[in-house]
């Protein structure tokens, strides 16, 4: 591990761990107070929303901007730069008087909170190395899954004393907590190893890594399973509580069991990393895939834990293609680590995104819209694969 003066290892991943948190933290630990909001602003539900749209949109054009900065000036200022921005914004949010400041401060909560994530994955990467670098990106990707789990009971508990206030007042603290963190971090990057260019030219980094095409293909190869998780996370409730006619209350303990499953993933990947070469995981995950999506599609609709079952199968081969992915994509990686890891952020949450437009799409029903996701998703991330390896085995 590259030498911190004040931070161990064991405090160094912790440290990754609590900034890879900062997204569900962010985004689900207010989503029990969104009716409470509406009422409070007088303001339609699609509004209140938009608080979500706009941070998950920001947080990513964020991510492509913190990469190539970070290559530039190092990554504690970026992280020191980011984590005051986010907490100042929740400062913002906390105190808002109409959803508009709302609105501006989770604008500017995306910016902190995406340098926050960029700097995250990169510093694995400075930090760590070889098998070590494996093991800790596993751990720090399943210590993560704890607050999506978390976040909205925690934020429902926060509404049984106080307001939707509460939350935001919670990432004030959280942002302080990463601030005094980012003070003792040291600097991982040296100054030789810098972009010497201008601070503009430096986004053309991305452009260099853009034309890296063995390296974007699998990028998205990987990226592209984050689409079918996202469309289930926007459609869930309404396929366990309209279609199955739970009470809401069994939604959230099902919702729980299965985002407690992608803890196994990356459990299951060191596990098999030991035994399997890459590309023999990498079938296995198109094989256990597609075969989720046929249960989905065609006895998803028989009951809910038929479903849960049907489904869980892929969170679990998701979860397992994030670590894989990241491990694949950062050993490739000879330089502009904060440029790389970016792009390793962004593409994810770019197909995320088109999920969670899918889902909600005006299939016959959401079981069997969810069923054709996974499989279309499943098939171009095998196309992809077979131009990877097209001619000479790419050695993953």
């Amino acid at each position: 591990m590259t030498r911190q003066k004040v931070l161990t290892p064991r405090l160094m991943i912790a440290f990754i761990t609590f900034m890879n948190m900062f997204i569900p933290l962010s985004t689900d630990l207010y989503l029990p107070a969104l009716p409470e909001m509406g009422n409070y602003f007088s303001v339609s539900n699609s509004l209140v929303s938009l608080t979500l749209t706009i941070f998950f949109f920001i947080f990513a054009v964020s991510m492509i901007v913190a990469g190539p900065f970070c290559d530039k000036y190092g990554r504690r200022p970026v992280l020191i730069a980011g984590t005051v921005i986010y907490t100042v914004a929740s400062v913002i949010c906390f105190t808002s008087v109409n959803i508009y400041m709302l609105l501006i401060g989770r604008f500017f909560q995306a910016i902190g909170a995406g340098a926050m994530v960029t700097i995250a994955t990169v510093l694995i990467k400075d930090c760590f190395y070889g098998d070590l670098m494996t093991k800790i990106l596993a751990i720090t990707q399943a210590l993560g899954v704890i607050a999506p789990m978390a976040a909205p009971i925690i934020g429902g508990i926060l509404l049984t004393f106080t307001s939707w206030r509460g939350a935001f007042c919670l990432l004030t603290i959280f942002g302080l907590i990463n601030l005094i963190m980012s003070l003792l971090f040291t600097e991982t990057l040296k100054p030789e190893q810098r972009y010497s260019g201008k601070v503009l030219a430096s986004l053309t980094l991305l452009l260099q890594v853009g034309k890296q095409k063995i390296f974007m293909l699998i990028l998205i190869m990987f990226s592209i399973l984050a689409a079918p998780y996202m469309a289930y996370l926007s459609v869930s409730s309404f396929i366990y509580i309209e279609f199955f006619s739970l009470t809401a209350q069994q939604y959230s303990y099902l919702f729980a069991i299965n985002s407690a499953a992608a803890v196994a993933g990356p459990i299951l990947y060191l596990r098999l990393k030991k035994f399997m070469s890459n590309v023999k995981l990498l079938k296995l995950c198109f094989i256990i895939s597609g075969l989720s999506g046929l249960l989905v599609l065609f006895i998803g609709h028989l009951s809910a834990i038929i479903f849960l079952c049907s489904f869980l199968i892929f969170t679990v081969i998701e979860s397992i293609a994030r670590p894989f992915g990241m491990d694949v994509l950062l050993k490739r990686s000879k330089e502009n680590f904060g440029t790389a890891s970016s792009m390793i952020n962004f593409v994810p949450t770019l197909f995320g995104s088109i999920g969670m437009i899918l889902g909600p799409m005006p299939w016959s029903n959401f079981i069997d819209g969810l069923g054709i996701i996974i499989l279309g998703a499943t098939f171009i991330s095998i196309i992809l694969w077979l131009f990877v390896n097209r001619g000479d085995t790419v050695d993953l």
